[in-house]
């Protein structure tokens, strides 16, 4: 699964990486968590033009009759997606990107669970494979949320977490963006493990277990993160 995640650049990095003309408004965070407002990049149904929009990471699907209980839908399966009721019409013509520069996965040592940050190996954006849903709540408003897709991890994350989010190539950001397009065959091919060669990861301080500390220190080596906070109360 992917429970947390990084999009530590600024608005104009974003505008640019992902060829957004409307308005970006986005502060860089370090430790993202469910149920939090996430950065979106979707194409409107009516021209191909994409949009930048912030929702709600647990996705509530539009048909939902009651306020969500119990665990938010964060993730979604790549492989059984299309066919689920709660991603279903999601899948077929809700799209998005859910723009990233970094995820979090736990390792588990000796009792203890090591986090681990995994990038890209040039550092860039990027963006995961996402479903997006309105839900219309008992009071008549509409509530955006969305969930990530995942799948099966490659050689770099397998060793740590027995799933990885899809992040998809950008040659792919086009068709898997645009709502007219529904052949389900062609959307799960491109739901393939990010190859590992393009990747990097490294050990980080156990500071982002927490959702309170949202700051570049989560991202540092364990021994780096130590030293800084030695030094603060030195």
């Amino acid at each position: 699964m992917c429970g947390r995640y990084r999009l530590s650049r600024r608005a104009e990095v974003l505008r640019d990486r992902f060829g957004i003309d409307t308005e970006v408004d986005w502060a860089p965070r370090w430790n993202i968590a469910p149920t939090d407002a996430v950065a979106i990049v979707r194409q409107r149904a009516e021209e191909p033009r994409r949009e930048f929009v912030k929702m709600r990471w647990g996705l509530i699907p539009a048909w939902s009759k009651n306020p969500p209980s119990g665990a938010p839908l964060i993730n979604a399966r790549a492989e059984t997606a299309a066919a689920l009721p709660a991603f279903r019409d999601a899948f077929r013509s809700r799209r998005c990107l859910i723009a990233a520069d970094g995820f979090y996965e736990w390792q588990k040592r000796d009792g203890r669970r090591q986090p681990f940050a995994f990038t890209m190996a040039d550092d860039e954006v990027f963006g995961f494979a996402g479903l997006w849903d309105r839900w219309r709540t008992p009071g008549g408003a509409f509530l955006q949320s969305c969930a990530i897709l995942t799948t099966t991890p490659n050689q770099l994350v397998a060793d740590v977490h027995d799933r990885m989010p899809v992040i998809l190539q950008p040659d792919s950001y086009d068709l898997w963006l645009d709502p007219g397009f529904s052949n389900v065959a062609a959307l799960r091919e491109m739901l393939q493990p990010f190859p590992a060669g393009a990747m990097r990861k490294h050990a980080v301080s156990e500071r982002v277990n927490s959702v309170k500390n949202d700051d570049a220190g989560v991202c540092e080596p364990p021994a780096a993160a130590q030293a800084a906070q030695t030094g603060l109360f030195a």
